[in-house]
């Protein structure tokens, strides 16, 4: 006989639960049969049917025998416990949303002005040409960076994050960069995993694109992922158990700034391959008090999340799994971001097997043994 569960036990689960298709863990159904996997809306739960049904187990074993062997039917969705209306808009759920309990976590981000004085807040940075500071010190170069500060953070908390990565300078031709593209009208509404869903705007509400680097006008962006593929290249082998062998193309992201946002979930929900998940913010005198636009991070078995706001030239790393659901909080101003999602090599494999292509439909060769095109 199973054992009832607790309250407390229920709330695990709760925490736990992410759609098995695009990783969303908000309005979650649960799957009338096996009662152990979730799913957003019953659309989702068709598509990712004919790779669930092969674990699904049977409601009635007796009832599966009178029957006979034949095929599997899909099994109803039934209501989780406390599930929200549906309808529920995302510009709506920061008011609905109580705050998480536990506290925010500290010592994932860099302070020039701390006992860990990784970068300076002078323009130049990383990758760039002037690597002096105003007092005559040098700059860490990527090696460094990587070693004493990238891979010790990550791999402790998971996240870490980067201020002033490629100075000033850069980041204003990045923005500008983004800003001219974005004038093209080359953007589109962001998906699910590449799964197109009449909710997808209730659950993601950014416009993007995809960049490979090549493209005329595109010659900042292009600089922008060299850089970070030289700083993963020292980190490279020690991240972790993984190995990373090549990225997707650079998703340029808008929010347009009218309350959207992209309700809590997992990147890699499934085990399409991506292993860390790069972000570069180009949002200059940001004030997330009055334009919002908050990434909150919930680390998987901490008490506490970690709240990155979007500010111009942040790095942010953190593992794509289900280790850091996450959330952008309502954006009330234009936010702009560059995401970048670099690939373990075995994971990457598995996942060409067994079609697991959503994410893979945009990743590329990258050779991480060698420094990347300077130019």
């Amino acid at each position: 006989m199973e054992k009832k569960k607790s309250a407390l036990d229920l709330e695990r689960e709760r925490e736990r639960s992410y759609c098995e298709l695009c990783g969303k863990m908000e309005n979650l159904l649960k799957c009338g049969r096996c009662r152990s996997s979730f799913y957003c809306s019953k659309e989702h739960q068709k598509q990712h049917w004919g790779t669930h049904k092969l674990i699904c187990k049977e409601a009635d074993t007796a009832a599966a025998a009178q029957q006979g062997p034949k095929q599997t039917p899909e099994p109803a969705l039934s209501a989780r416990e406390g599930k929200e209306p549906e309808g529920s808009k995302l510009k709506n759920r920061s008011a609905e949303q109580p705050e998480p309990s536990g506290e925010r976590m500290r010592g994932f981000i860099t302070n020039a002005e701390g006992p860990e004085e990784v970068m300076d807040k002078s323009s130049g940075g990383v990758g760039g040409n002037n690597n002096a500071k105003p007092n005559g010190q040098t700059r860490p170069s990527p090696q460094k960076l990587a070693t004493d500060y990238i891979i010790p953070l990550m791999n402790k908390n998971g996240i870490c994050v980067v201020d002033n990565f490629l100075g000033a300078e850069t980041g204003v031709c990045i923005l500008q960069d983004v800003k001219a593209l974005h004038q093209t009208g080359r953007f589109t509404d962001g998906q699910l995993v590449s799964q197109k869903s009449d909710s997808t705007k209730d659950i993601r509400g950014d416009k993007i694109t995809w960049i490979d680097g090549q493209e005329k006008g595109c010659e900042k962006i292009r600089f922008l992922m060299s850089r970070m593929d030289d700083l993963v290249r020292h980190c490279n082998g020690k991240l972790g158990n993984y190995t990373i062998n090549g990225r997707t193309k650079a998703m340029v992201a808008c929010y347009p700034g009218n309350g959207t946002g992209y309700v809590r979930h997992v990147d890699n929900p499934n085990g399409d391959g991506r292993c860390v998940t790069c972000i570069y913010y180009l949002n200059k005198d940001w004030d997330v008090k009055e334009q919002g636009g908050l990434l909150r991070i919930f680390p998987e078995g901490k008490t506490q999340f970690a709240d990155i706001e979007p500010k111009f030239d942040r790095l942010l790393l953190f593992w794509s799994d289900r280790r850091n659901p996450h959330e952008v909080q309502p954006a009330h101003s234009t936010r702009y971001a560059i995401t970048v999602w670099y690939f373990d090599a075995d994971e990457r494999a598995k996942a060409k097997e067994k079609y697991l292509t959503g994410a893979g439909e945009k990743g590329v060769k990258v050779e991480l043994n060698k420094p990347s095109d300077p130019s």
